[in-house]
């Protein structure tokens, strides 16, 4: 095991940059995937370097749109495809926090396994961060089941993270296989990361129609011969990729003959892609995964499935990343929030669901600092202070609802339908509910209402852009 290679009880990341390029299996671009440190707290990001404000899109297992034959997320219209074997040689080093830029929607598939890029993060060096790295320890068996397709998939509960797995082909260059990781440090870069994806000869055609691994290859892929092949059929497939070098079948059933680097390599990929659907969850899990001849799609069911058993635990371990306290107070607002005194204007956020809604306080008091010039025989706070209020209460609900929020500002461009009900004045606690309406292309629209003692004292529509902090 590399000596940068370890378990530890604090987040990581990478200590520098790294970068690689190659074709994508599925669409068949020609990608360079620009792997980056990324701070405490951010999770694993994409980028897409090849669109308009180049957006984010968070590895979680909500923005998984599509499942065929591979795990695409999307968000807001974009979608990058076969995230898979990244997330697993991320995950499988135990690396918390990185930012993959990619210069198309899809990153290159290499020879097909994720070794590539695990000795590339090698390479770069993980180093630990200061944060403590949470994991969700499972108390309950939690179960997806396919019985048209006999797909079984549990994780139990453990002392530690492990994996059982079991295919069955009805083939004899296949057959039943099996295998275990009983310690990702101890296991995964040596037995799994090196295993490469497969396909049986009798998909590829329907494959190709379907508009998939248009980068496909024998250098790529194994191809199991899972049935009698024609010369016709190899001719076809020639034509069909192109190929101008041999194709053959070989006598150990495989397209080419290429050799396996294990005698069940495939069962062995099966593992790394359970491995890298399950960081969809957005953080390590303490259970036992058995799984029955699983794939990308019941792998996100029971991700699916984990994160709706566990939901309200994952957003408490999430908020008290941000405050020690487990709430968001003044030191969790000062962390978020670029604004400080005397135009600070909310005191504690008391729940945030992110990209929905957020619920916080404004304590009026004489000591204000506009109250010395606004109304001072009779003072009131301006209405366009509490506005200011309502959108900064908005401001930390948006950055709150994407990744690395402590690297983007919030420029608020318009202000609709706004109405002031009552008037504030000192000793009034105002409580700010603003709602996330829209969110697309780094533009927001959110509505607000301030209310005190249960009355709406002002409600407003606004429009704001996210950007990066210069510098």
């Amino acid at each position: 095991m590399p000596a940068s290679y370890r378990h530890s009880k604090y987040q990581s990341t990478i200590k520098s940059e790294v970068q690689i390029q190659g074709i994508g299996l599925h669409t068949g671009v020609n990608c360079t995937a620009i792997f980056k440190p990324a701070p405490t707290n951010s999770g694993i990001r994409f980028k897409r370097l090849d669109l308009e404000n180049c957006p984010e899109i968070l590895a979680d297992i909500d923005h998984v749109i599509d499942i065929s034959r591979g795990t695409t997320i999307g968000q807001n219209g974009n979608r990058i495809h076969t995230v898979e074997h990244v997330l697993a040689a991320v995950v499988g080093l135990q690396i918390d926090n990185i930012l993959i830029e990619l210069t198309e929607k899809e990153p290159p598939v290499m020879d097909g396994s994720c070794r590539p890029f695990v000795d590339l993060l090698l390479k770069a060096g993980i180093k630990n961060q200061n944060a403590q790295r949470d994991e969700l320890v499972i108390d309950r068996t939690i179960t997806y089941s396919d019985p048209d397709r006999g797909v079984d998939i549990h994780v139990l509960p453990s002392d530690c993270f492990r994996i059982t797995f079991m295919t069955d082909y009805k083939f004899p260059s296949l057959g039943t296989q099996y295998t275990a990781i009983y310690s990702m440090e101890h296991d995964f870069v040596d037995r799994i990361s090196s295993a490469r994806t497969f396909c049986f000869f009798s998909e590829i055609k329907q494959l190709k129609e379907q508009g998939l691994i248009k980068g496909g290859s024998v250098d790529n892929a194994l191809v199991f011969l899972d049935r009698e092949v024609k010369e016709d059929e190899i001719d076809e497939l020639r034509k069909m990729f192109g190929i101008t070098s041999d194709v053959f079948c070989g006598t150990n059933g495989i397209l080419n003959g290429v050799e396996l680097r294990f005698d069940n390599e495939p069962v062995r990929h099966k593992v790394l892609d359970l491995v890298g659907d399950l960081a969809l969850l957005g953080m390590p899990i303490r259970g036992h995964v058995i799984a029955a001849r699983s794939g990308h799609a019941a792998n996100v069911e029971l991700v699916k499935n984990i994160k709706k058993t566990y939901k309200k635990k994952m957003e408490i371990k999430r908020q008290s990343q941000i405050s020690s306290k487990g709430k968001f107070d003044i030191h969790a607002i000062l962390h978020i929030m670029p604004h400080r005194y005397p135009f600070l204007l909310i005191d504690r956020v008391l729940d945030v669901d992110p990209g929905k809604v957020v619920h916080a306080i404004k304590n009026v008091t004489i000591n204000e600092p506009f109250f010395q010039g606004h109304f001072p025989g009779q003072p009131i706070m301006p209405g366009v202070l509490i506005l200011e209020a309502m959108a900064q209460a908005g401001g930390f609900l948006i950055l709150n609802s994407i990744p690395n929020p402590d690297t983007k500002l919030m420029y608020f461009s318009a202000i609709n339908e706004s109405r002031f009900k009552k008037i504030v004045i000192p000793g009034d606690q105002v409580i700010f509910e603003v709602k996330l309406l829209k969110f697309r292309m780094g533009t927001c629209k959110i509505s607000g209402k301030a209310s005190v003692d249960g009355e709406v004292v002002a409600f407003a529509e606004m429009m704001a852009s996210v950007v990066d902090k210069r510098g």
